[in-house]
């Protein structure tokens, strides 16, 4: 989320962590709107405008102007803001599509005392391992983690059940036993299925079909950045899987139909296994609070290969809260001020919007400890690693759909999809 508190400006100290909306100094006696523009989340939405109203209440002078977009349409809004020189003081999409700000120069540093930190070092300190990395730059940060978010799987176990299935003793550790599962629980009426037993998250490749690559000693770039798409064997055998997966293969899901995670909250006998995160939960309590107290759903982590080489659990992405280098200086001290009042309040993030932020502080409390299943999501996060976030990592997002849905659904053989992937993401990385 986001926010733009303040504390003082330079000659007042602040504590480390605010018991209320902080006065700031600097602010006193001057006018500055701060602009904001997020995806839509009503929960969130809920708890930010009263945090925000708190801000304004302790600096009257302060006005925010708070901005939803629809989530497939924020980024498009959001380059075309800055392309114009007219983008918002603050603003967050998932790391992959708001790392080129960074990389352009268009965002800036965050000021550590108004957030609330007394250095770079002590801000680092204050969040998990790595998870400032992505907007960490020639150790300066340029943004506040709103939320990083990696996905499990989640259950229904009284669809295991139909299907003559233990769901504590059956559920799939291994991208063979998916496949297995899945032939056994799937219903269809002719060639249209009426129940998948799992599906993936169509298009989101980087984040969830990469990793199987990994799991096989297969990489999307190289450490050293000199080769792209390595390891054939790795990329064929999960181009394979698709292909055998999908509509022309055993027909067990497809991108053309509705969205797993959708579905899966229904209880309708549709889907047994969806890939979601944490904030799936408080969907499902609030879609329908029935199943959520049933106890009828449960969740397991990543499935690996079995014959992996490593485990690499789903990527993690997150989105971060940063400041318009353009905004006029007054504007960006009202913004980290506000962001660092914002964001000091994870656990309310939690328990209302069910979303983690990554904060030594949420991972230690108690609500995140007593939210359902945190620990596999925890487990997971700790063996695995941030999303692919490179400057091209949109286009390549784009080049793997294209890859995957081509072997999947028009039946284009994994060897030839592969060698057209390795060109187009070297091409795209040498468009740079």
């Amino acid at each position: 989320m986001k926010r733009f508190v303040a504390i003082l400006l330079a000659a007042a100290l602040v504590a480390p962590a605010f018991a209320q909306a902080p006065t700031v100094s600097a602010l006193k006696g001057k006018t500055v709107e701060v602009v904001v523009w997020t995806h839509e989340d009503s929960a969130r939405t809920a708890l930010e405008k009263r945090l925000i109203d708190e801000f304004t209440k302790a600096n009257p002078g302060v006005t925010v102007k708070y901005v939803t977009y629809p989530s497939g349409k924020i980024k498009d809004i959001v380059v075309a803001g800055f392309a114009a020189n007219a983008g918002p003081d603050i603003f967050n999409l998932e790391i992959f599509d708001q790392y080129q700000f960074i990389a352009n120069g268009r965002v800036a540093p965050v000021d550590y005392k108004l957030a609330g930190f007394k250095s770079a070092k002590d801000m680092q300190a204050k969040y998990m391992a790595g998870m400032l990395d992505p907007v960490t730059e020639d150790g300066k940060i340029y943004g506040m983690p709103l939320e990083l978010t990696n996905w499990a799987v989640y259950l229904n176990k009284k669809i295991f059940r139909d299907a003559g299935l233990d769901p504590m003793k059956d559920y799939p550790k291994t991208w063979e036993e998916v496949m297995a599962v899945s032939e056994k629980i799937v219903k269809r009426d002719g060639q249209i299925i009426t129940r998948r037993g799992f599906d993936f998250r169509y298009p989101y490749y980087l984040t969830s079909v990469v990793p199987m690559v990994e799991q096989l000693g297969g990489e999307l770039v190289s450490k050293d950045g000199k080769s792209v798409v390595t390891n054939d064997a790795a990329w064929l055998k999960v181009l394979a899987y698709f292909k055998d997966f999908g509509p022309n293969g055993k027909n067990l899901g497809s991108p053309t139909y509705t969205a797993a995670r959708k579905v899966f909250d229904n209880d309708k006998n549709e889907i047994a296994m969806s890939l979601s995160g944490l904030y799936q939960e408080a969907r499902m309590r609030d879609a329908n609070p029935t199943f959520y107290n049933s106890g009828e759903w449960m969740v397991v982590p990543f499935p690996q290969w079995k014959d992996a080489v490593r485990k690499v659990p789903n990527n993690y992405y997150g989105h971060y809260y940063m400041v318009n280098a353009q905004s006029s200086k007054l504007e960006q001290q009202a913004a980290w001020a506000l962001l660092g009042y914002m964001l000091q309040h994870g656990e309310e993030y939690l328990e209302k919007v069910a979303i983690v932020q990554p904060t030594k502080a949420l991972f230690e409390s108690r609500i995140f400890k007593e939210t359902p299943y945190s620990k596999v999501f925890e487990d997971d996060m700790a063996a695995g690693h941030i999303v692919y976030y490179g400057a091209a990592s949109s286009k390549i997002e784009s080049l793997l759909k294209e890859a995957f849905e081509s072997v999947m659904l028009s039946g284009v053989e994994p060897a030839k999809a592969l060698d057209k992937l390795r060109r187009d993401v070297k091409a795209a990385l040498e468009d740079i």
